[in-house]
């Protein structure tokens, strides 16, 4: 049992030594079909540079609802609703080297689908 907790100590002070970087990326769009080709352009562009790769993890969806009245000024019980739906999805590179970041921004990527990168 010991061993167990002193194998376990040597590595959280090996893991706090290292400086370890994180690439988060956070793809969103509104169809689905699009995002999940997009995610899987990325991830195979990350593999081409033996990169680590942590995803895709599937986020909730956000679903933005709207109602409108479907007459101008008559009727106002009669309502339409209309929603959008923003499917997301969260990869992380671990410790990127400089050739993958540079191949990440040099991709083509279907129109509608948005990246937000951060760098941790």
């Amino acid at each position: 049992m010991a061993e167990k907790t002193a194998a376990k100590t040597t590595r959280s002070r090996a893991k706090k030594g290292e400086t370890s970087h994180r690439l988060r990326m956070r793809v969103r769009a509104y169809e689905s079909g699009v995002l999940d080709a997009s995610v899987k352009q990325i991830i195979d562009t990350a593999n081409r540079y033996n990169a680590e790769i942590v995803g895709p993890v599937p986020l909730p969806i956000d679903i933005k609802k709207y109602t409108v009245n479907r007459s101008t000024f008559i009727d106002k019980d009669s309502r339409e609703q209309f929603e959008m739906r923003i499917h997301k999805r969260m990869i992380d590179i671990l410790n990127p080297a400089p050739k993958v970041i540079e191949a990440l921004t040099n991709i083509d990527l279907p129109s509608g689908v948005s990246i937000d990168v951060k760098m941790m």
